[in-house]
């Protein structure tokens, strides 16, 4: 029997829960749904489309290995971007990308393939490079953990609680790290979008 779900609604949570049971094609549908985005959550430490996929992959295998252990306590979402943050983290203070492992092969033997990367959609397309370029600038100078809180909130959309959550630490100091992190990226941009940066740190 499949344990639910903590909110009886996170079906990433009974996938996780299935795959704990031998279910392969649970993984798969856990890969589909989420590699993009962690693709694009380890791209903003290493602003490298090539790298972001190799950690992903890593991250994915540790998710792989650790479905046995696996509570749903949480969202699985939140599970999932503490073994990512973590991970970038630490390959990030080694400054060493690398695939170690490739990752388990479907019911049908293929092999998944890493993350394509997302379709620019208007808005990003008339950002342009040089918005991006001065975003990644901005994101590399701050500290990791800011860095981490920041990217969480603002590329993943996860609420304080979770943030707290995945790194371990308590509801004000995230708020306070992603403040903090807002500004320092604000006032970076500025210059680029024409923005307030404190409106824009308090939006």
């Amino acid at each position: 029997m499949h344990e639910p779900a903590p909110t009886g609604t996170d079906e990433d949570a009974v996938l996780m829960s299935q795959l704990r049971e031998g279910d392969r094609a649970a993984f798969t549908r856990l890969y589909d749904r989420h590699a993009r985005s962690v693709v694009s959550f380890a791209y903003r430490f290493v602003q490298d489309r090539a790298k972001a996929e190799e950690l992903a992959q890593e991250v994915f295998l540790k998710l792989f290995r650790s479905a046995e252990s696996y509570e749903p306590r949480a969202r699985f979402k939140t599970f999932l971007f503490r073994i990512a943050a973590n991970h970038c983290l630490n390959e990030r203070r080694r400054g060493e990308y690398r695939t170690q492992t490739s990752l388990p092969e479907t019911e049908d033997g293929k092999q998944l393939d890493p993350a394509a990367p997302a379709t620019e959609g208007p808005d990003e397309a008339l950002a342009g490079k040089d918005l991006e370029g001065v975003l990644g600038k901005a994101l590399a100078e701050l500290p990791e953990r800011e860095r981490v809180a920041f990217c969480l909130a603002r590329f993943e959309g996860m609420p304080y609680r979770e943030i707290a959550a995945a790194l371990n630490a308590s509801e004000p100091a995230i708020k306070s790290l992603i403040h903090r992190a807002t500004v320092s990226v604000a006032r970076r941009l500025a210059p680029v979008v024409g923005a307030d940066p404190l409106k824009s740190a308090r939006g």
